[in-house]
């Protein structure tokens, strides 16, 4: 579970990211998760848009989409999803370290 003060600092990072992924009508598939699962894997910390033509709202799929792809859900704000899942690799998680 993430402290207030990582969830500030991945919310700060994760603005100067671009979204990538859109989800649309079509919702949360198994391509889908394995996408984003593979981003996580390989980025730590993403963005995901929620197409206007979908069924529901960021706010409404966060929290899915985070227990799906065993990820921290950051920030649900407007059509934006941030999640983020520590890997393997180097990535960001030096800044998450007390």
């Amino acid at each position: 579970m993430l402290t207030t003060k990582q969830r500030t600092v991945l919310k700060s990072k994760a603005s100067v990211i671009a979204p990538v992924f859109q989800i649309g009508k079509q919702g949360i598939t198994d391509n889908v998760i394995k996408e984003i699962n593979d981003a996580l894997k390989a980025r730590e910390l993403i963005k995901i848009s929620v197409l206007k033509n979908a069924d529901f709202t960021a706010k409404e799929i966060i929290a899915e989409l985070a227990e799906m792809t065993d990820s921290e859900p950051v920030q649900a704000i407007g059509n934006k999803i941030v999640l983020y899942r520590l890997s393997d690799k180097k990535g960001i998680k030096h800044v998450l370290e007390d």
